[in-house]
């Protein structure tokens, strides 16, 4: 009974490859006009990573219903984040630049190679988080599952989107923008809202009712487009709350 809360944690690495070999399935453009657009496979990746983050949310819950919490139930959820949250994510930012450069001339594999930054960047913070024993009520960096769901959107709002939209998520300068930026506050020591409780005052969570409140109004007017909208209200309540580890 003890191993099966890390056997549901495995579950988070089995989403992960199932996206990864997704993503990287060879497949026609959605967009018939000849517009540059997300395949088939990038959606159903997407999806799988959608799976993987309601699975690493869980997880814990399931640690605890079973009596099971362990060293290597930490270590096994780092790892799979590791696949669904860092390297998935990666290949989803690789096909994006492959994609938005597809015939322009004198451009090689080395103009794709920047989107393996991300993977970096997400093992690095996820490293850093396990040395790391004040992170438990707050984090330093953005965390990389958050960071990992926030590239998945890309696909799914390229395909939901309008044209113009689409041809951001496409353009490689914007690609390579968010490779940073995201990576960048990964690796940072920035404090971020963990959606932890510690304790069940309204005073203590304002900022993660909050938070709430933002994602929930964001979903009924964006639709898929709160998914990064969210993703910056994170960073900004965030740096407006500043947690730390006395809250």
């Amino acid at each position: 009974m003890k191993q099966i809360p890390n056997l549901f944690t495995l579950l988070n690495l089995v989403f992960g490859c199932l996206a990864i070999k997704a993503i990287l399935q060879p497949e026609t453009l959605f967009f018939a006009t000849g517009d540059k657009g997300p395949t088939t496979g990038m959606i159903v990746g997407s999806f799988f990573l959608l799976l993987a983050a309601i699975v690493d949310f869980l997880d814990g819950f399931v640690a605890r219903l079973f009596k099971a919490t362990s060293a290597m139930g930490e270590q096994l959820d780092s790892l799979a984040d590791a696949v669904s949250f860092g390297v998935a994510p990666g290949m989803i930012l690789y096909r994006l630049l492959e994609t938005g450069w597809a015939g322009n001339t004198g451009v090689n594999q080395w103009w794709l190679l920047p989107a393996l930054i991300f993977p970096c960047a997400a093992v690095w913070r996820l490293a850093k988080f396990n040395l790391d024993k004040e992170q438990r009520y707050y984090f330093k960096g953005i965390p990389t599952p958050a960071a990992g769901l926030a590239v998945a959107s890309l696909p799914v709002i390229a395909y939901y989107g309008t044209p113009a939209v689409n041809a951001w998520v496409f353009n490689p300068v914007a690609v390579y923008a968010v490779i940073l930026v995201v990576s960048g506050l990964m690796v940072s020591n920035l404090p971020i809202i963990s959606l932890k409780f510690k304790a069940y005052t309204l005073k203590a969570n304002t900022d993660k009712l909050l938070l709430v409140l933002i994602a929930v109004l964001s979903a009924v007017f964006f639709k898929w487009m709160a998914v990064p909208v969210v993703f910056v209200a994170y960073v900004i309540v965030s740096l407006i709350f500043k947690p730390d580890r006395k809250d």
